[in-house]
């Protein structure tokens, strides 16, 4: 199965100097692009369900081979 990483930057809304990185993991279709189409309602998905952060920052990569997820 070909996966794509998305990369969640987020920061404590208390103190926005505690960041953290945090990854969501979903299936390719083929491209980077369609990640970053996807991205919005995943990030929105992700937000609900973690009312304390806030995300900062994101981006769309391929995971490498040899992680396991």
């Amino acid at each position: 199965m070909n996966l794509v990483d998305l990369v969640l930057t987020v920061c404590m809304l208390a103190d926005h100097t505690r960041c953290r990185t945090e990854h969501l993991y979903f299936q390719s279709h083929g491209s980077l692009v369609q990640c970053m189409m996807l991205a919005p309602a995943e990030i929105a998905k992700w937000s609900v369900s973690h009312p304390t952060l806030k995300i900062v920052r994101w981006k769309c990569v391929f995971p490498p081979e040899e992680q396991e997820i």
